[in-house]
């Protein structure tokens, strides 16, 4: 009986007039209020409730050239744990409130990355009762881990997590370790997951036509974003200076250092591009400077249920909208986003024509020109603040580093920029892409209507 009468009350509450139309000023007011049977918003607009996953902090490391750059000589779990520290001190939050950090990593031995994450967790202050695991879905693991975060807080799991990201590709070079199944030859597209991923950036380039000269372009143009975006300080809000050492490879000699700025970044040109010998075809056009730099680095996402980040007075950096992971041929593995975002969109119950920026993983020009002519986007809404062909890419950071620097840009843009899209390729042929909003640009419930008259209201309602 009691719940019969709740029922009863929430729907009375629904059809109840407004206090003005109430008090005789203007009877075509509205009146909203959330209805349990939810939203007929174009996408889930959850915020009104308090339960959808909102992000208060992202933060990255420098991104340094692996083997030569500023982070060479810098243990993984030394640039895990600044990352960790920073969104914890930065928001004021007590790090025992955690109820996972989840990093994503791909190159090093799986149980030994797992300790130096749950080392690097000690460092930046966590107490033992907060766990931590990695995950890896090659390039797209930092992405992955946001992710993975975002659907246990939904889950209801727990209420605060870390998605993260780290890899230094100066300790782990990418290698094959032991013997392949010989059972490989007989799958062609199993047998097309050992491609090196070089060789698939020349298949995309041959199969969709897209030229030495694009690429070259894509180039020039990621490092004259990213060159501008460093000396205008739009970093600066997303990077945590690391502080570090640099050993002298002659005397051994050690100098400490504070690395607070992305080292691969140059000037270039497509003269100077034209001079580069394919690397991995003898004909072929993808060359090491039109392909992203190996790179070392780290960063970490803080997301929580909007209720809890709200009770704690937290300013709401972004709204983790949906994330989607597909498959394509192996051969031709970059071309991932091509179909990952169109899905990650439509799971978000928005259309391409909405998104405001991209944060397309640029791998490889040839796969990003593809991705970005095939789904007909405005070049001016991607990278803007250039990509990997310029920044970086350490793999399993590179899509939490995207997260930091598409809300902070989300941020700065304001009302011009309310939704973005984060996206890359995968080895072995895959794709994922996931949809953010900017925090503060969420709408109330869009369900109400203009009542006319009271009239039309039954006579208990009244």
């Amino acid at each position: 009986m009691e719940k019969a009468f709740n029922r009863q009350r929430v729907l009375l509450d629904h059809l109840r007039p407004s206090s003005s139309s109430l008090h005789g000023t203007d009877s075509s007011s509205l009146s909203a209020s959330a209805c349990v049977a939810g939203d007929s918003a174009a996408y889930a607009r959850t915020n009104v409730f308090g339960d959808d996953v909102v992000i208060v902090a992202a933060y990255r490391t420098p991104i340094c050239k692996a083997k030569r750059g500023g982070f060479k000589d810098t243990h993984a779990d030394d640039l895990l744990a600044p990352v960790l520290k920073a969104v914890i001190e930065k928001s004021n939050l007590n790090p025992s409130e955690v109820g996972d950090i989840v990093v994503g990593t791909v190159l090093a031995p799986g149980s030994q990355r797992a300790s130096e994450c749950r080392m690097a967790a000690f460092y930046a202050g966590f107490p033992e009762t907060v766990p931590i695991r990695t995950v890896n879905r090659q390039c797209s693991s930092g992405l992955q881990a946001v992710a993975d975060v975002a659907a246990s807080i939904r889950a209801g799991f727990y209420d605060i997590g870390i998605g993260a990201g780290l890899e230094s590709m100066t300790a782990n070079p990418m290698a094959w370790e032991g013997s392949v199944n010989p059972k490989v030859k007989i799958f062609e597209q199993a047998q097309n997951c050992l491609l090196p991923m070089g060789v698939t950036s020349e298949n995309v380039a041959h199969r969709f036509g897209v030229s030495r000269q694009e690429q070259d372009q894509a180039a020039v143009d990621s490092h004259r974003k990213a060159a501008a975006a460093t000396a205008t300080g739009k970093f600066k809000d997303e990077i945590i200076p690391v502080a570090t050492k640099i050993v002298d490879p002659k005397s051994g000699e050690e100098k400490p250092v504070t690395i607070s700025v992305d080292d691969g970044i140059r000037n270039t040109t497509l003269a100077d591009l034209a001079k580069l010998k394919p690397v991995f075809k003898k004909d072929g056009s993808t060359t090491a400077g039109n392909s992203s730099q190996v790179s070392d680095g780290a960063g970490a996402v803080l997301l929580m249920k909007r209720s809890i980040a709200e009770r704690k007075g937290l300013p709401i950096l972004g709204v983790f909208r949906s994330f989607s992971a597909v498959g394509v041929d192996p051969a031709i593995m970059g071309v991932g986003p091509a179909v990952a975002i169109p899905a990650a969109v439509k799971a978000a119950g928005l259309e391409l024509d909405d998104i405001d920026l991209f944060e397309i993983n640029e791998a490889f020009a040839s796969q990003y020109v593809y991705c970005r002519n095939k789904l007909g986007l405005d070049p001016e809404k991607i990278n803007v603040n250039g990509g990997a062909l310029a920044i970086g890419h350490p793999l399993g950071a590179t899509g939490a580093r995207a997260v930091a620097t598409l809300l902070h840009e989300m941020k700065r843009r304001g009302r011009d920029c309310r939704f973005g899209v984060i996206s890359m390729c995968i080895g072995t042929g895959m794709g994922a892409a996931a949809v953010f909003e900017r925090g503060d640009s969420t709408d109330e419930l869009c369900n109400a209507r203009k009542v006319e008259s009271p009239n039309h209201l039954s006579k208990d309602a009244r």
